[in-house]
């Protein structure tokens, strides 16, 4: 399920901590900046210490966080929605940070999850660097693939720092993006139903 990510094959072929600290410092003289100076000392070590949590889904299995489903929902068979979950990501371009929302439903089909392993999901994907095309393709995809329902819906909504901040500079746009399986894939009805239930504040 997770082989969409080239993840390093073990801890032995991950930099250590320090020199991870040494590529802190190495990047803080390239910008043109003193690492020795007192009030960047321990920037290095407080910069890998953020990226571990930041980057956290790295060390996630979409397994085990998926691995308990339910079956006893009394012939509950309609849509599920978990909206306006919120996630930080970082694109994998410029590694600036993606700020944004995450609207995740799924059809059941005999079987539900708890509605916080899907918020889970959206957390560890996002704690990866991501483009958001592959993010909101990977949240459907583990859904579908663990819980087999009728059909996944995922709606993504973020601002992306890289236009923001850099490039275009362009602070306040926002983008959008959809994937929808099963049932949801090619029935407009259902799209629309599942968008404004979204929408539906």
């Amino acid at each position: 399920m997770d082989a969409i990510v080239n993840k390093l094959s073990s801890e032995t072929d991950r930099p250590s901590r320090e020199e991870a600290e040494a590529a802190v410092r190495t990047l803080l003289r390239w910008v043109g900046d003193d690492p020795s100076r007192e009030g960047l000392l321990d920037t290095p070590k407080r910069v890998v210490k953020a990226y571990r949590e930041l980057f956290a889904g790295y060390d996630a299995d979409i397994d085990d966080v998926l691995g308990t489903t339910f079956e006893e929902v009394a012939g509950y068979n309609d849509i599920v929605l978990v909206r306006d979950i919120p996630f930080f990501s970082h694109c994998e371009h410029h590694m600036l940070p993606v700020i944004g929302k995450a609207h995740v439903a799924y059809l059941p089909d005999g079987r539900v999850l708890g509605l916080s392993k899907i918020a889970r999901v959206v957390e560890v994907y996002g704690r990866r660097l991501q483009t958001q095309e592959a993010m909101t393709a990977q949240i459907a995809n583990a859904i579908e693939e663990t819980l087999r329902p009728q059909g996944v819906a995922v709606f993504i909504e973020a601002e992306h720092m890289c236009m923001a901040m850099r490039g275009v500079q362009k602070s306040g746009s926002t983008t959008l993006t959809t994937t929808f399986t099963g049932r949801f894939k090619d029935n407009a009805t259902e799209q629309a139903r599942f968008m404004s239930m979204v929408r539906g504040r």
